[in-house]
């Protein structure tokens, strides 16, 4: 059912009768203004949430969502968690999973051009990298069962920590580039390639100011790993499966 997150009238029609609904706001990297793209989506997806009372949310957030600023365009998901909270009639469960192991797929142009691997997020910074797919089964999984109340937090940290250095080593195995280096690229070589990729200048400025948080070490979870966050897909598996085979179909 294609249409408008921002049009009310389209909303009122995918959300009447609905007894669950998983939200999330699109990445946007071509809006004008990100942020004010990201809050104008998630007040017009939690506004028609309320008038259509739908009684069981799953909101898609990220790590690092409490912090309010410094965070690039994570900030924009700390605004939705904002508005969610007004739901009082609703339950919610909000996810904030870890580093996408598919933002390594941004990579395969500069390892198929230069044969190195590189961003603006420093190679010993360990992180927590998370499938999409375990995101999708856990959000698939509690609106099946629909066993959850009130409003609460869950993380989603992936199977381990890892920083890109140890990342791009995994990487370049499953390519047949065994010792793949990666490279701490300089802000302004990243911004050149970001906005050479179809970003705009907000855009391309709030993931600089997302790697900063990083490196800062600011973009964190609040939880220790635990059962609940671990999720299976290890990067060994996603790099053999879904990174090879995006990369052999870029040559």
């Amino acid at each position: 059912w294609p249409g408008d997150l921002c049009d009310p009238s389209f909303l009122g029609k995918v959300f009447s009768g609905a007894r669950g609904a998983f939200i999330l706001i699109p990445p946007g990297y071509d809006a004008r203004e990100l942020r004010e793209y990201q809050n104008r989506v998630g007040a017009s997806l939690v506004s028609v949430l309320s008038e259509a009372h739908v009684p069981r949310i799953v909101a898609l957030s990220s790590v690092g969502a409490h912090l309010a600023e410094g965070t690039g365009p994570i900030v924009g998901l700390h605004d939705l968690e904002s508005r969610l909270g007004a739901l009082k009639d609703a339950d919610i469960v909000i996810l904030r999973p870890a580093y996408f192991m598919e933002n390594h797929l941004w990579s395969i142009p500069l390892v198929r051009a230069r044969g190195f691997n590189g961003s603006p997020t420093r190679p010993d910074m360990p992180l927590p990298m998370i499938a999409t797919e375990d995101i999708a089964n856990v959000a698939a999984r509690l609106l099946a069962e629909g066993k959850f109340h009130g409003h609460s937090i869950r993380y989603l940290l992936g199977p381990r920590n890892l920083t890109m250095s140890e990342a791009t080593r995994i990487l370049g195995e499953a390519i047949g580039k065994p010792g793949l280096r990666y490279v701490q690229l300089q802000e302004e070589e990243a911004r050149k390639a970001m906005a050479g990729a179809g970003m705009s200048e907000s855009a391309v400025e709030s993931m600089l100011e997302m790697h900063r948080g990083f490196n800062d070490g600011i973009i964190r979870p609040t939880r220790e790993r635990n059962e609940e966050s671990t999720t299976p897909t290890t990067l060994e598996s996603f790099s053999k499966s879904t990174f090879a085979h995006a990369y052999r179909a870029a040559a």
